[in-house]
């Protein structure tokens, strides 16, 4: 019997007396270019600053302030606070928003396009200087004072933050709250729920997948924002960081800190929304990716395996 080659003809298999084709990889000389041009710009600019007229050593000297400790500490208050009034103003005004209430619907239209609208610091400022408008402020027999004594650089700061994060939340939340399907609502009306139970239940843990990425971008943001209310007389870090530089004459020097504190301050918060994501994706992945740390830890026990064999 003729011996029959079952590999010849395969997928895959070349031809007889065929040569192997050898991958030759594509060079890109316009990233080796794009490299040189980038290092060489960051060399520069590293040089450029390095021959300028700025006391470095102010900077390590200040860090640790009282004064700018005390900074870091408001600047930290103002935002979860800021954030916290955002949130729930948000949410409200995301469940106003898709109300089936004409009134209601249209309230809320109106105040996500006003203070989306208008510039924060211009927020701020209107704010503070209402008591040239109002010289007193009369809740009945509840409050009643002089409007300069009622609105303190804090409570300017809580309002002109707050109330402008609340416009963009509730847009975010809107988002998330769509982004669930019609049927969860109807499978838990059909189960007895009612409408706020529902949201309460099925709705919003749902949602917070997609709510937590873009409100974890909104904290980083509100931290960094919170500068703006240097403006209206509120000690925060850059506020704190301006006087600093103006007793010190150290202005450049003092800047450079505050940014440093804004650096680590913002990337603190940054790991956080890692890890806060990663929790909320666990109903959508069936597998989460790795954490950095835990490539870290791969990488460095698979060095110390020796190759070819079991560890």
């Amino acid at each position: 019997m003729t011996d029959i080659n079952k590999t010849a003809g395969e997928p895959g298999t070349p031809p007889a007396g065929a040569e192997a084709i050898k991958a030759i990889p594509v060079r890109h000389y316009g990233r080796y270019v794009s490299a040189v041009v980038a290092i060489a710009i960051l060399v520069a600019i590293v040089y450029a600053f390095g021959q300028g007229r700025i006391n470095w050593h102010a900077v390590p000297d200040y860090f640790f302030d009282d004064r700018i400790m005390t900074g870091v500490g408001k600047t930290l208050l103002l935002t979860v606070l800021s954030m916290v009034i955002g949130i729930v103003g948000g949410i409200v005004l995301a469940v106003m928003r898709l109300s089936k209430n004409p009134v209601t619907s249209s309230i809320a239209w109106f105040y996500i396009w006003f203070f989306r609208g208008t510039p924060v610091l211009v927020q701020l400022f209107l704010w503070f200087n209402l008591g040239l408008v109002f010289e007193y402020i009369n809740l009945m027999p509840l409050y009643k004072d002089h409007w300069s004594n009622f609105m303190t650089p804090l409570l300017t700061a809580l309002l002109g933050l707050g109330l402008n994060e609340a416009a963009y939340m509730a847009e975010i939340c809107r988002a998330g709250l769509l982004a669930v399907d019609e049927g969860q609502t109807e499978a838990a009306h059909a189960l007895g729920m009612s409408h706020s139970k529902t949201l309460r239940r099925v709705i919003i843990p749902q949602a917070m997948r997609v709510i937590v990425p873009p409100t974890g971008n909104e904290v980083i943001n509100m931290l960094k924002t919170t500068s703006l209310v240097a403006a209206v007389q509120y000690p925060e870090l850059f506020r704190y960081a301006q006087d600093i530089g103006q007793n010190s004459g150290a202005p450049v020097e003092m800047y450079f800190l505050a940014a440093a504190w804004y650096l680590i301050m913002t990337s603190i918060l940054s790991v956080g929304q890692y890890y806060i994501e990663r929790y909320y994706a666990r109903g959508s992945s069936r597998q989460l990716p790795p954490t950095p740390w835990q490539k870290v830890r791969t990488n460095m026990l698979s060095l110390g395996r020796p190759k070819g064999g079991m560890a």
